[in-house]
């Protein structure tokens, strides 16, 4: 297994920075796994057929082929073996948590995946944040029931090693809509910023991955899920969520961003033609979205022309709003070097700066 190389001015003696990476897949080894953590009838359920929430999988697999813990076992399940190959083998500092456990807001049954949801946050604090220091947690909850999910913000809010709460990019309703909004309030309790990675579209209660129709192959799917980042984002502007919640902070996992001008651009257009519409959104939407939005950078637009991206960096103030994330151990995972190529205030932006302010780190 090959070293991966820290990005050039941080193979010098001095280190330049610290490298925070925002996205990474914890798993379980199995369901079997979560029993302890579950009382009846949930213990049992979960390891029934047909009981969970599921979309369309990759041919080729969904993680890295090198991921597999030596016992065998589920790639990203073993904790000893996520640090020493991640953590150490990658140069990163600090690693945040992300699990994969937010399709669950899509089971038709939300006081069963309010159980399964929290059981996995007992899960990750147990065996993965209290042994190793390097570690923080994502607070998972269940968007689609809103109560249970301000519920479990408040009663693991308090704990330092949760950085973020965490939902599914799919659900029943665009996110601006007031019915997910003490979902907001509890993270604004805690300080909490609000992130959104997408899973289980067109399964389970979920509307359809697309507009149009469900897709029908993974790269067709995979290839399209910036829209629902579109839709949520601009929800979120048109309902004046960012001017209700003035503290609040969001981040896109997994979205890419060279989608994010055209939003940009077009939200400021139709905003000055129809504000009279929405008056609660007193700003041009591009400037609430540079305030209060972070977007990870895998999977990172490898447009043919270097150029390219780096303008499309400054259009969206990506200095101020770019987080690392490599997505252990998923296939498409992107290890440090893929920022090489970026200025210096960039890489040290992204790899450290933003993440330590965003969450208080």
């Amino acid at each position: 297994m090959s070293t991966l190389s820290r990005p050039e001015e941080q193979t010098a003696s001095e280190k330049a920075y610290r490298v925070i990476d925002t996205d990474i897949h914890h798993s379980l080894p199995s369901w079997e796994a979560l029993q302890p953590y579950l009382d009846e009838p949930w213990r049992t359920k979960i390891v029934a057929p047909n009981s969970r929430v599921g979309g369309l999988g990759v041919e080729a697999g969904r993680s890295r082929l090198d991921s597999t813990p030596p016992d065998g076992g589920t790639p990203g399940s073993d904790p000893e073996f996520l640090v020493q190959q991640l953590i150490v083998e990658n140069h990163v500092d600090i690693g945040i948590l992300t699990g994969n456990i937010y399709g669950w807001n899509v089971h038709p049954n939300p006081e069963y995946a309010n159980a399964v949801i929290a059981a996995f946050n007992d899960y990750t604090i147990d065996k993965w944040l209290t042994p190793h220091d390097q570690l923080r947690g994502s607070i998972t909850v269940n968007a689609n029931d809103p109560e249970a999910a301000a519920a479990e913000i408040d009663r693991l809010g308090p704990r330092d090693d949760m950085v973020m709460v965490i939902i599914g990019a799919t659900s029943t309703s665009p996110y601006g809509q007031k019915y997910y909004h003490p979902i907001y309030e509890a993270a604004i309790r805690h300080n909490l910023p609000v992130g959104i990675h997408v899973s289980a579209a067109g399964t389970g209660i979920a509307h359809s991955a697309t507009a149009v129709g469900t897709p029908r192959t993974f790269f067709e799917y995979h290839s399209g899920l910036p829209r629902i980042y579109m839709t949520q984002l601009i929800s979120l502007i048109g309902e004046g969520v960012f001017e209700k919640y003035p503290e609040l902070k969001w981040v896109f996992i997994e979205s890419g961003v060279v989608w994010l001008p055209h939003v940009m651009w077009r939200l400021d257009k139709e905003w000055k033609g129809l504000r009279r519409e929405v008056p609660w959104v007193k700003r041009p939407p591009s400037e609430v979205i540079k305030e209060h939005c972070y977007f990870t950078t895998q999977p990172l637009e490898e447009p043919p022309n270097e150029d390219w991206l780096l303008q499309i960096f400054d259009m969206i103030n990506g200095e101020q709003c770019l987080l690392y994330a490599s997505d252990y151990p998923h296939w498409d995972f992107d290890a440090l070097h893929v920022l090489n190529h970026l200025p210096p205030n960039y890489r040290r932006a992204i790899f450290q700066d933003n993440a330590q302010r965003l969450f208080n780190l």
